[in-house]
């Protein structure tokens, strides 16, 4: 400890700031300053704007429009009678609920059925041949009565009035053609991994998410819990086939120049991968679909076009620099240290992880300040220190392999998480946009 405490004291500030200058460069500025300056507005605005969101509250219950609720899945059916009995929980009652299974193996068959035959739910669906999470989705659209679409997993439960606070924006603000609500792990003590996910969850969706709203520049519904309008999905034709598809109809609905919001007041809790293993292969399919739909699919975000929006320009940008760009150059970063500082590797080492640990604990102090339930938030402090290996070098790890893959290989196409067929009509219809965009 004595070399480290000298090293340092010969380095000086200047010294630290060259040393960790990927840190001071581009995560502090996003991760801390953002999210803090960002925290205040949107305390002060939710201050100042009580009014407006009574306003909007008391016009969602005096509408009170039918809603449809559509549950996509695979194999799913041990979920759904603890999923229907926290939808029976909701403030908000009015809906359709439509569950769609995709070719199950189990008893999904069987149990949806009787539950529909019971009244338990409106319509039970089932495609005897599976076709993808977003074939399974657009069944459901199909026989959409509501107002509003609420596109549920299957494995997730709710806050009380997670239903209502979703629903909300669009009485809020004009334009909004989808509303994305918080995430939270529902299995958190299973693992190791799970706590990890739950800390990583609570700043995307509480904080990064927030910010990125406060920006106009929300690039993701979350298919776990999203609201969106019916006309316009119908309007899209519903969700494209392939990974991502979240992100991918989020990206549709900004093209056709509406608002996308999210509100942090709406919570639904989901289970996530329990082993390392399983999380790198969710991580990695998520990470194709970064390369397929922004780079690829939806690149004229990113070229002046008659359709060009700046903040739609952002959203992408946001995504490909941070995510993407910043993930390759942290590897060039990491390489320069190791060549100019070999002799001192251990000291900066350990210096880095003070220097993290300390950055993650000030970032998940947001999460308290935002959240509706505290309490279970403070079980996970513990376990922050770890988020720099986690973040720092497993997720990284991940996303670069991801990205390589699917740059030099094309693997999203490859993936058994759709169907070899609804696979290669994705390729056929995203190719003839490349051949639009090669040749306009």
């Amino acid at each position: 400890m004595i070399n480290f405490f000298e090293f340092w004291n010969q380095q000086g500030i200047d010294g630290f700031i060259r040393i960790y200058w990927f840190y001071f460069l581009f995560e502090f500025p996003r991760y801390i300053i953002l999210d803090f300056v960002f925290l205040l507005i949107f305390k002060l605005n939710n201050h100042f704007n009580k009014e407006g969101y009574e306003a909007a509250k008391e016009n969602l219950w005096k509408e009170c429009p039918l809603i449809t609720i559509i549950i996509p899945g695979k194999d799913e059916g041990s979920n759904y009678h603890s999923l229907i009995q926290s939808l029976k929980e909701q403030t908000y009652q009015n809906y359709q609920l439509i569950i769609v299974d995709d070719g199950s193996e189990d008893d999904s068959d069987i149990i949806g059925r009787q539950m529909q035959k019971e009244g338990m739910i409106d319509l039970f669906l089932k495609n005897d041949e599976r076709g993808g999470k977003a074939s399974a989705s657009n069944l459901g659209l199909r026989y959409a009565r509501g107002k509003y679409v609420i596109h549920l997993d299957a494995d997730t439960s709710f806050y009380r009035n997670a239903i209502e606070e979703v629903l909300i924006p669009f009485y809020q603000t004009e334009n909004v053609g989808a509303v994305g609500g918080t995430l939270e792990v529902k299995n958190s003590d299973a693992s190791l991994a799970t706590r990890f996910q739950s800390i990583e969850y609570l700043m995307i969706f509480t904080t990064g998410r927030l910010v990125a709203s406060s920006l106009n520049i929300l690039r993701i519904i979350s298919g776990a819990f999203g609201a969106f309008r019916t006309d316009i999905l119908k309007e899209l034709g519903g969700w494209d086939v392939g990974p991502g598809m979240d992100g991918d109809i989020t990206l549709k609905i900004r093209k056709i120049g509406y608002k996308v919001e999210y509100t942090p007041s709406a919570v639904c809790l989901t289970n996530v991968p329990p082993s390392f293993r399983e999380l790198a292969n969710q991580r990695t399919r998520w990470s194709r679909s970064l390369v397929r739909f922004r780079l690829r699919k939806h690149r004229d975000f990113l070229f002046p076009s008659s359709q060009f929006r700046l903040l739609d320009f952002m959203a992408i940008m946001d995504n490909v620099f941070y995510n993407f760009i910043l993930n390759f150059l942290w590897w060039f970063y990491i390489l320069e240290i190791v060549i100019n500082f070999t002799p001192h590797m251990l000291n900066i080492f350990l210096g880095g992880f003070i220097l993290y640990t300390i950055s993650k604990f000030i970032e998940f102090g947001v999460v308290p300040i935002l959240s509706s339930n505290k309490s279970d938030k403070i079980g996970l402090l513990p376990y922050i220190p770890g988020m720099t290996f986690y973040t720092g070098f497993y997720i990284r790890l991940v996303r670069t392999y991801a990205y390589i893959r699917e740059l030099f290989f094309y693997d999203s196409y490859k993936d058994d998480w759709n169907p070899d067929k609804t696979s290669k009509a994705a390729r056929e219809v995203e190719d003839q946009i490349d051949s639009v965009f090669n040749n306009p």
